[in-house]
């Protein structure tokens, strides 16, 4: 049997103090352990700091390893877009966070069951999670709002959207990449919903999860944005969004108030991966 060829995505923004072990870890273990083709992308998004020198020094160790630059912010949302434009250069085309909360094996867990569903995603909500450290009360708590509503709005029956592991095979990607328009963390609505209405299978299996010092989630302004997010997915797919069009100005104004990637009104124009 032909192992399928695999693609990992990780956008990356102002992660150089964190992504070297994680790029390392993933790069040595899918190098040791999996049989198929394997490229790990990392997808920098308007770093300020010495993430791409890292990157950088990792790639030279690691021909498995590249990168594509932003040189302005365009969210983990933006990023992976991006990262997705590149789905022909595999047959699955997966991601993970910068900062490593999904070990790899974990991460090859999820490539395994690629073969249940169009679309393989972690779960820390369902039995059977290995989570070793466990999010602070107050990221619990509005994860699990943010759950409520999401259901509410989309009835997806998912019980984890945000984990940051998904795997997906490439005729999935390239079906539904023009509907991909969220550019902050709600990203994964946006991919979700497409995939379900597409008609596209997705398989929630529990994952291995650490809670990371140190994230970059800024909780209310966060949690705003991306409320705001999916309430703009759940317009686009109702028969009144061609009528707020006069709003979109006040959008704008909002999501730069917040300081947050706005949503895209098109796919943005491809780039190809740089080399070592």
């Amino acid at each position: 049997m032909v192992e399928h060829s695999l693609l990992i995505l990780i956008p990356a923004y102002n992660e150089e103090r964190r992504i070297e072990p994680v790029l390392r870890d993933y790069a040595s273990y899918f190098e040791e352990h999996y049989p198929g083709k394997c490229k790990i992308v990392v997808v920098l998004n308007g770093c300020r700091d010495n993430t791409r020198g890292v990157v950088g020094k990792v790639a030279a160790d690691h021909s498995s390893v590249e990168f594509l630059e932003f040189a302005d912010p365009i969210g983990k949302g933006g990023a992976l877009i991006e990262g997705l434009k590149l789905a022909p250069l595999a047959d699955l085309i997966g991601y993970v966070d910068a900062d490593g909360a999904t070990p790899p094996r974990a991460f090859h867990d999820l490539v395994k069951r690629a073969g249940e569903a169009d679309c393989v995603i972690g779960s820390r909500w369902l039995p059977g999670a290995v989570l070793h450290v466990e999010q602070s009360g107050k990221r619990q708590f509005a994860s699990r709002v943010f759950h409520l509503i999401v259901e509410t709005l989309f009835g997806m029956h998912i019980r984890d959207t945000q984990c940051g592991a998904k795997v997906i095979h490439r005729h999935a990607v390239e079906k539904i990449h023009s509907s991909l328009r969220i550019a902050d963390m709600a990203f994964d609505i946006n991919l979700l919903y497409s995939l379900k209405r597409a008609g596209f299978r997705i398989l929630e299996v529990p994952t291995e999860w650490t809670d990371r010092i140190g994230s970059k989630v800024a909780l209310l302004r966060t949690s705003t944005s991306m409320f705001l997010s999916v309430v703009r997915v759940r317009l686009i797919y109702s028969p009144f969004y061609r009528w707020l069009r006069p709003l979109r100005p006040l959008e704008t104004w909002i999501y730069k108030k917040l300081r947050t990637p706005q949503p895209l009104p098109g796919p943005h124009s491809s780039r190809p991966p740089q080399g070592r």
